[in-house]
């Protein structure tokens, strides 16, 4: 396999091929999980990750739980307020290899109109080029985040104890990038 330090250009996320994901604990006993459906991103890079640059954009009214009505109240208020912040985005500010098969993305996360410098490492899963002569590479990488850094804190005490809801959600990355043609 190839190194993260030997790819040049410029890659766009195709969202046809890769996953945007979470996971948060509910109800103190399990686990939800769900993806956001609709979201663009690039990655831009010299030999060596000279100048290396990854921005994501998401629809966050493509959340998608498996469950309307859950994706509803997400999508309300009491959460994400999809009509006065219709966007999470990730801007990255550095971008470092580490070994030939990892990388460590640092950047800021926006939700709700609140920035949090975050860090997500991302395992190189190698490059090929596809069936339609396209240059693709996949990643995969992930975080845990605290919601309420980011002004999601509705919740829900529990009559036994806990709450609904956790604080604490993971984050999950599984990206297929093809390589713009100059």
């Amino acid at each position: 396999m190839s190194s993260v330090n030997d790819y040049a250009g410029t890659y766009t996320i195709d969202p046809a091929h890769s996953e945007i994901g979470f996971t948060a604990r509910h109800a103190m006993v399990t686990k939800v999980r769900g993806t956001f459906d609709t979201f663009t991103g690039t990655a831009t890079s010299g030999k060596n990750l000279e100048g290396a640059a990854i921005s994501v954009d998401i629809d966050a009214a493509s959340i998608n739980t498996r469950n309307e009505g859950r994706d509803g109240h997400v999508k309300s208020a009491d959460f994400f307020d999809v009509e006065n912040f219709p966007k999470i985005t990730f801007t990255s500010t550095s971008v470092t290899a580490k070994g030939d098969d990892e990388l460590e993305v640092t950047g800021e996360l926006t939700i709700k109109d609140v920035t949090k410098t975050v860090t997500i490492d991302f395992e190189f899963e190698g490059e090929v080029v596809d069936s339609f002569g396209a240059t693709r590479a996949g990643f995969e990488g992930g975080l845990e985040i605290n919601r309420t850094d980011f002004g999601l804190t509705w919740n829900a005490p529990l009559k036994t104890d806990g709450v609904l809801v956790s604080e604490k959600i993971k984050l999950n990355f599984d990206i297929s990038a093809t390589k713009n043609e100059a």
